[in-house]
């Protein structure tokens, strides 16, 4: 038997994915080589690249088509409760290292390059991340996939197949620039298009154009058609493969012959642009009148696709309508699909006819709501206009819900007209809206938070009064994350040093990593332990210069924050701390202070200026302290653009420190907390989202808590004064006069005036100025400690250690336990 079969015989593929005997390289008739040749027709010894990662992509997809056929075979056999999981974003990475992690390929395809003298690493970059996603909302979408999958969950993702994501980032003399996105320029080896499964979608408007825009016509009804692409989603081990379905948007063959003959040739195509148009762009600019029109129309497109393609599966087996919730659980993940809500009462009435009230409860029981935000602009309310000029049946639908709900609300609160109008579905006002929070809460048997204290506040201040009247539908379900991405296949040093010390069952029961705790003064585990993070660090260092020219030095602090640009996320707070460390070393030279790299990554929206001039400030204020000669070498700021999935798991691993410094109260959980957690860094934050039950888990002493509580921050709100903390802490009133008198604007003089204007004209509302003294003290209390190896040591421990809760597999075992009422089944 040669290397090449051995390549195969190894894993037993035969027996682990029903697809053997196979070569995977080596051989001319081997996967690798043949998808070469026979896809692309080219000599494999004249293949790029790119060729070279698709062909190693549909050999790994080869490897497992057989196992994704069967997994759906004994579902339909099985015919067990489904789960659908419906969200607006999926953002899962690049696809080849997560699916051959999971399928256990790693040893045979590395030992596959190495025959095919491949640089591996490099093929891996040519993967681009996938588009379908911007934050936290979508990678814990992803976590959750994985998870389902691992925990043999028979479950199903919906999403859209979006062409461009939301933009790629880059910095121009400090200032972010939007570019397209086009992470599908080439075609994806992993989305198996399914033409013959489409659905009709239809609206009760169609489009012209007008100006060179797009504008909807009312009372001209049209369809669109929903085009599935499908995506394995590979359980780790490769038993089961669920499918991650993205909707892209097509019409009937449409071309105005007419209009073409008399010279409109756009217009001649517009029906074609117009379904173009919906899954063109991940959140289209909703500053706009005319993107939150879009928007709307993509999310009922993906309400409308995913509830027809899963009416029909239930269909197939199913000849009894009020057996839908014993076989079939929605979730709905934010407010953004709750169209969902009208849109099955639509079919259970309209298409089966049912009664109201049988049709009101087979809803309320198939339909679960995850709440992700407190703050008021992110929860959806969309303008009536738009529901009587595209879905007029779902706005009649959705105002009989209202009138029964209000009736009851009445006879349990006579007289309390006040508490009506707070809890009512339409909004009253110059514009009346629907709330879309509200229509979740109603329209599902559970309304969920992601962490202890979001889904306290959300019951006792968001939506208290719908938590009244509803209080058995409310319950918590903390966030959590995949080990398997974001250990096992992010940190491969570490995670080789866990398994050799406790065994490899944390991979699929993150819980056993207490067995850690032992450990913390264990002398040959502790070096393990730093030579894992100290190659992490060099390695990201190392692909830092050679992606961007930038150096950085590994044996500095590595002091992270790294999430979407936002007031409320206080990357303005990190800054005002650094200027402060700033400030001391130009007074003081000979002060005592570990070198640190600050690293800052995240998007700010297009539209969201003041998180746009932020960037900048940051930006600025790496160029000041780099260039000058007293803090050169011992502070250094990196703005690290377009941060993503790829990015976070090279820098994740390499962080000694990272920031969760939130206003509390506003954050719902954080899940990249829990992944720097769980690679070993420590913790300076607030007492906010799943921080404090990270803190609970590892021990407070073991974290650098600081600043006001929720309880505080609510309860100063009448009488908080930025002004004070100007006038009476003097390093907070020289960090802000330096900002103020130009030393970080020096050729853009007013550049930075508005946040003049945030921190103090307009009262501080996310209260940096309130927390600023107390984040310095705890920022202390940490480089001291960092001056002390072993003590550092012992806390990186007992974080890791204490980490396990905060696995999605945690997670959607709660889910499927106290919300879907959903079972394993097991592949044959």
């Amino acid at each position: 038997m040669n290397e090449a079969t051995d390549i195969v015989a190894g894993p037993n593929l035969l027996e682990q994915y029903g697809c053997g005997p196979i070569r995977f390289s080596g051989h001319q008739d081997a996967l690798y080589e043949r998808h070469l040749l026979f896809d692309d027709v080219i000599d494999p010894v004249d293949a790029g690249a790119r060729e070279r990662f698709e062909a190693a992509a549909r050999s790994v997809r080869d490897v497992l088509s057989q196992r994704w056929v069967q997994t759906e075979r004994d579902y339909d056999r099985e015919n067990p409760k489904r789960i659908y999981y419906l969200s607006m974003e999926f953002l899962i990475g690049r696809s080849l290292s997560n699916n051959v992690t999971n399928l256990l390929l790693d040893p045979f395809v590395q030992r596959a390059a190495q025959q095919r003298d491949l640089d591996w690493l490099g093929l891996l970059e040519q993967e681009p991340d996938a588009g379908l996603g911007n934050g936290g909302l979508g990678r814990l979408a992803a976590c959750f996939l994985d998870s389902m999958a691992t925990m043999r969950l028979p479950a199903m993702g919906y999403g859209l197949r979006y062409e461009y994501g939301m933009f790629k980032q880059s910095i121009e003399d400090g200032w972010q620039r939007e570019c397209p996105d086009n992470w599908l320029r080439r075609h994806d080896p992993w989305e198996i298009p399914r033409p013959n499964e489409t659905v009709e979608i239809n609206l009760s408007c169609s489009f012209e154009m007008h100006g060179g825009r797009l504008q909807a016509v009312p009372g001209r009804p049209s369809t669109l058609i929903g085009v599935p692409f499908d995506r394995p989603v590979i359980a780790y081990g490769g038993k089961t493969i669920n499918t991650l379905r993205l909707w892209g948007a097509a019409t009937h063959d449409y071309f105005d012959f007419q209009e073409f003959s008399s010279g409109d040739f756009v217009g001649a195509l517009v029906g074609t642009l117009a379904a173009h148009t919906l899954t063109r762009v991940l959140y289209p600019d909703d500053s706009t009148e005319l993107g939150q029109a879009l928007r709307f129309v993509q999310e009922y497109f993906l309400v409308a696709c995913s509830l027809a393609d899963l009416v029909r599966r239930f269909r197939r087996d199913n000849a009894d309508w009020g057996k839908l919730s014993d076989k079939v659980a929605i979730q709905l993940n934010d407010t953004h699909p709750t169209l969902a809500v009208p849109e099955l009462m639509r079919i259970l009435l309209d298409d089966a006819h049912l009664g109201w009230d049988e049709a009101w409860s087979i809803t309320q029981r198939t339909l679960a709501y995850t709440n992700h935000t407190l703050l008021p602009e992110a929860l959806e309310k969309w303008p009536l206009h738009y529901f009587r000029q595209m879905l007029p049946r779902h706005l009649e639908i959705i105002c009989e819900i209202n009138r029964r709900f209000l009736d009851d609300v009445r006879r349990r609160y006579p007289g309390d007209d006040q508490r009506v109008a707070r809890v009512s579905l339409i909004e009253e006002g110059p514009e009346e809206k629907v709330r879309m929070a509200n229509l979740a809460i109603v329209g599902s048997h559970s309304t969920n938070g992601v962490a202890a204290i979001h889904s306290e506040l959300l019951r006792m201040m968001t939506v208290r009064d719908l938590a009244e009247i509803f209080p058995e539908r409310f319950n918590n379900k903390t966030n959590g994350v995949t080990p398997r991405r974001w250990l096992l296949l992010a940190n491969p040093r570490l995670a080789r040093t866990i398994t050799e010390a406790i065994g490899n069952g944390w991979m699929t029961d993150l819980s056993q990593l207490s067995k850690l705790r032992p450990l913390e003064n264990d002398k040959a585990f502790r070096d393990a332990f730093h030579r894992a993070k100290r190659e992490a660090k060099s390695r990201f260092a190392d692909w830092l210069k050679s992606t961007s020219g930038q150096t950085i030095d590994p044996d500095t602090i590595f002091d992270c924050q790294i999430k979407r640009i936002h007031e409320y996320k206080r990357q303005l707070l990190n800054a005002l701390r650094i200027i402060v460390l700033y400030s001391r070393l130009r007074e003081n030279p000979d002060l005592d202070m570990p070198p640190r790299t600050f690293f800052f990554a995240g998007k700010a929206a297009p539209a969201y200026h003041l998180a746009k001039l932020i960037i900048k400030f940051i930006n600025n204020l790496a160029g000041t302290v780099d260039g000058d000669p007293v803090t050169r070498g011992r502070l250094k700021v990196v703005f690290l653009p377009d941060y993503n999935v790829s990015l976070a798991e090279r820098l994740i691993p390499a962080a000694d420190v990272s920031n969760q410094i939130s206003t509390a109260g506003y954050e719902a959980s954080g899940t990249s907390n829990m992944k720097f957690m769980m690679n070993g860094a420590l913790t300076i934050g607030t007492r906010d989202g799943a921080t404090i039950e990270m803190a609970e888990e590892a021990g407070e002493e073991n974290f650098f808590l600081f600043g006001l509580t929720a309880e505080q921050v609510a309860g100063s709100r009448g009488w908080y004064s930025p002004q004070w903390h100007y006038e009476n802490e003097p390093e907070t009133r020289a960090a802000l006069d330096l900002i103020f008198s130009g030393h970080f604007s020096r050729n853009e003089p007013g550049v930075l005036d508005p946040l003049r204007d945030a921190l103090l004209t307009r009262g501080d509302y996310y209260m940096h100025l309130a927390d600023l003294k107390s984040y310095l003290e705890a920022d202390q209390r940490l480089t001291e400690l960092y001056a002390d190896g072993g003590a550092w040591a012992h806390k990186t421990i007992l974080n890791v250690a204490g980490s396990g809760t905060f696995s999605s597999d945690r997670t959607i075992a709660q889910y499927a336990s106290e919300i879907w009422n959903a079972k394993p089944c097991a592949i044959s």
